[in-house]
């Protein structure tokens, strides 16, 4: 309804009072002072009319205005080709639909549903919104196929149950830690004594020394200790498995003795051959800026130059995570944009020196070829990460529209980036790299299109003066600047919501360490690196590495300066409801370029209110039922081991914001606990107990025997113990053993206080109809109620003797050896 419709409604208004306000009051017999209340009380109703006439009519008209301008909108959204930019949204959106389902749904149903779709959408040739909603369906749909068929073409094969065997595989890659040892990808050829049935195709060990002549390609034996993937450390968190699955990697592990040469009778495929070749390649490009640039620095080169990170010492890792630039070392649009672009100016600048060939000829799409080629390899050096092959799409793109005299549009190439990610690997999708880095890189394209925008439309500003060099210097630096402060706080905004979803932390000083920081990786580092590059193959890359190591330990030092004087990072668990209703507004003000923005508002308030009131657990369970952590009333977590793993309690705290690590004392005759409001874990050799402030009673046993003493006490009984039934009676405490978390992982447990004490909510980390990824749980010992495995020893006769069975750990002990390998 337009500016004629509102004419129309404001004249019917004023029309409409003057009749009722003019009407003459009837003729009457009655006497004159009735006859005048009378009309003043049929003039005050229809003056009350009038006004909710005058009302209803104004309702009309402001919704008039509004279908008026959601129209308008969307037309012109419409017709800049915001559209398109949805349709990596809506197959992102089937692909999550379909990774977070607890069911696995079969081809045929999402076939018919995807051939019923397209058939209604070329029925509804006349109806516009319908076929915009079809179409939208059907992408949907389009992602859960593009999903499901990943997942049949991975099956990988998962490893059920830890042993120990003799394996002969083919190396993947080499990659040295900063504790010393190396860790192998190996691809396994054989297995022996135990010869294993379904062995994995591919495993993960480590070992403390390798062969000099070992390289990626070449053949290895060894006796391994395998373990299969882990799952989440609590729900809703990283799940390994899933990782893993969709890398192939079946199990993970580590040598019991060095590792050696072999030859293999199998010989590689071409796809294997090349592989290594792009392995050995990664291996002595890291190995060459190593020993240019020794110590942690130059373990930082390689990680830019060839994407190898396992070399950077854990104390800088943190640091650079706390300040919020830990960015720098995954190589993404930053990397490839400064690559590309170097390349570029240095070509044209070559040229520039020919002014006669420069004259004659495109020099400009020579230049563009020649950065496309340095991206591309840059892209085959660096391992190919997700936003590797998000930035290097997207640039790719904007260099061949150079070489065919077309505009490369931003947001549509970046739409493209993600259709192809989403295409090629849809369970990219569900993990940081690929959240943070398409989110930061939305940001920033909208957040300067809308300002670029704004500059249009604002008052035409007079040419700067001439100044002096000085001035415009300082002139230009300032606007580098505030262009970075406005990078840094744009792109940072945009991640942070990932990070906290992910890692449950953000960066305090990340504003502060990005604009100290960047500018020594854009002008120092990253040109020259590029330099370094450009001169290995003629031995000249010495002085450009130098000065590059140079400019990365004045990064490391800011960084770990500022991550000295960050406040605590930790913000806990977000809900899964308040991330959607987040993640919709962020792409709603990110996609959308007109007034529609305004409906990002509402899913906004509604996300920050569900963060406001969420919810946070009172107690977390191991998958391998030894930890278990109760959370306090002060903030601290009360643990029942002495030595507890440090991931598991890294990633815990951070959940639970606590303040403390509260440890066992000594062990005790008893574990029952003294009178007190709160009391952290009492521990004897079998058995622990623990309240909190509100009376939750935790038991924590090795066996069921011991187990039994709890049932009079405790809210909630955890056995370590796969073997195990329940001790107490039917009114007892609930009892969670060994085999509930070995089918079912990690739990997460809230307890609501009742009439007759409290209610344990349990939440495990794994659905119990099993996905792929998780398939393989069915077959452990544990999760069959079997008893750790014991080899049966011989004695000199050849007879088998009894097994030795393992001692029962007490709880003041560490983690069992394999376990802590891993």
């Amino acid at each position: 309804m337009g500016d004629d419709s509102a004419e129309e409604i404001g004249d019917e208004r004023s029309q409409f009072g003057a009749r009722v306000l003019d009407r003459p009051a009837p003729f009457d017999r009655q006497a004159p002072a009735e006859r005048e209340r009378s009309s003043g009380r049929t003039r005050e109703t229809a003056a009350a009319g009038a006004r909710r006439r005058y009302r209803h009519a104004g309702t009309r008209l402001a919704f008039a205005r509004l279908r008026t301008s959601i129209r308008e909108a969307a037309v012109s959204e419409w017709e800049r080709g915001t559209a398109f930019l949805f349709v990596p949204v809506c197959l992102s959106v089937g692909a999550l639909v379909y990774f977070y389902i607890s069911w696995e749904p079969s081809f045929a149903p999402l076939v018919s549903g995807a051939a019923a779709l397209s058939a209604a959408y070329f029925l509804a040739r006349s109806k516009f919104v319908l076929r915009i909603m079809l179409l939208a369906a059907l992408l949907v749909v389009g992602g859960v196929l593009a999903a499901k068929f990943e997942t049949w073409r991975a099956s990988t094969k998962m490893l059920g149950a830890d042993i120990t065997t003799r394996i002969v595989g083919r190396v993947v890659t080499i990659e040295h830690q900063a504790s010393g040892r190396v860790r192998l990808t190996i691809d396994i050829v054989s297995t022996s004594r135990p010869h294993l049935r379904y062995a994995p195709e591919r495993i993960r060990a480590s070992a403390r020394k390798i062969p000099d002549d070992m390289r990626p390609g070449t053949g290895v034996k060894g006796v391994v200790r395998m373990f299969p993937p882990s799952g989440p450390l609590r729900p809703s968190s990283y799940d390994f498995s899933f990782k893993s699955y969709f890398d192939g990697l079946g199990a993970s592990g580590f040598f019991l003795t060095n590792p050696e040469n072999v030859s293999l009778i199998v010989p590689a495929t071409l796809y294997e051959r090349a592989a290594a070749g792009v392995a050995r390649l990664r291996e002595a490009l890291a190995d060459h800026v190593r020993a240019a640039v020794p110590g942690p620095n130059g373990e930082i080169g390689a990680a830019l130059v060839a994407g190898v990170q396992s070399g950077i010492p854990n104390k800088i890792n943190e640091a650079l995570r706390i300040t919020g630039v830990a960015h720098v070392l995954s190589i993404s649009g930053l990397h490839m944009a400064l690559v590309a672009g170097i390349v570029l100016v240095f070509v044209r600048l070559g040229f520039a020196l020919f002014p006669g060939f420069s004259s004659r000829h495109p020099t400009k799409k020579y230049a563009a070829a020649v950065a496309l080629a340095a991206i591309a390899f840059y892209l085959l050096i660096s391992g190919a990460g997700v936003a590797t092959e998000r930035s290097f799409i997207m640039l790719a793109v904007m260099l061949t529209a150079v070489l065919f005299d077309r505009a490369g549009i931003s947001m549509r190439n970046f739409a493209i980036a993600a259709l192809a990610v989403v295409l090629i690997a849809p369970h990219e999708i569900v993990g940081p790299s690929f959240q943070m880095s398409f989110a930061a890189t939305a940001a920033l394209i909208s957040g300067y299109a809308a300002w670029g925008e704004w500059r249009q439309r604002g008052p035409r500003r007079a040419p700067p003066r001439e100044g002096s060099y000085l001035r415009r210097g300082g002139n230009a630096a300032a606007r580098h600047v505030v262009g970075l402060a406005a990078t840094s706080l744009i792109a940072g905004t945009a991640t942070a919501l990932f990070a906290a979803w992910h890692f449950q932390r953000v960066s305090p000083l990340g504003l502060v360490a990005n604009l100290s920081t960047m500018p020594i990786v854009s002008v120092v580092v990253m040109p020259f690196m590029v330099l370094g590059l450009v001169l290995m193959p003629f031995g000249l890359d010495g002085p450009a590495f130098a000065i590059m190591g140079k400019g990365i330990g004045l990064f490391t030092e800011i960084s770990v300066a500022l991550s000295k004087h960050s406040p605590f990072d930790a913000i806990g668990i977000l809900p899964g409801s308040a991330m959607i209703f987040l993640t919709v507004a962020l792409v709603i003000l990110t996609m959308t370029t007109t007034r529609l923005r305004v409906v990002a508002l509402p899913f906004l308030a509604v996300g920050i209110a569900l963060i406001v009131r969420r919810p946070a657990p009172d107690l977390f369970i191991s998958e391998d039922a030894r930890l278990v952590a109760l959370r306090l009333s002060d903030g601290g977590l009360a643990i029942n081991r002495k030595r507890p793993n440090a991931f598991t309690m890294e990633d815990w705290s951070r959940a639970m914001m606590a303040t403390e690590i509260v440890k066992p004392g000594p062990t005790a005759a008893s574990a029952m606990p003294t009178i007190a409001p709160e009391v952290p874990f009492a521990c004897t050799k079998t058995l622990c107990i623990a309240w909190n402030a509100k009376g939750v009673v935790i038991a924590h046993a090795a066996t069921e025997e011991s187990a039994r003493e709890a049932c009079a006490v405790a809210s909630l009984i955890v056995i370590d113990d796969a073997t195990a039934k329940d001790p107490c009676a039917a009114s007892g405490p609930a009892v969670i053993t060994k085999r509930d978390l070995a089918r079912y992982g990690a739990a997460a447990v809230t307890f609501e206080e009742t009439a007759t004490g409290f209610l344990p909510i349990v939440e495990y980390s794994i659905e119990k109809s099993y996905r792929p990824w998780h398939a393989e749980r069915i077959y452990s010992r544990a999760a069959r109620g079997l008893p750790p495995y014991q080899r049966k020893h011989r004695d000199e006769k050849g007879s088998h003797k009894k097994p030795r069975h393992r001692k029962t750990q007490s709880h003041e002990n560490g983690q069992p050896r394999a376990a802590s390998a891993q």
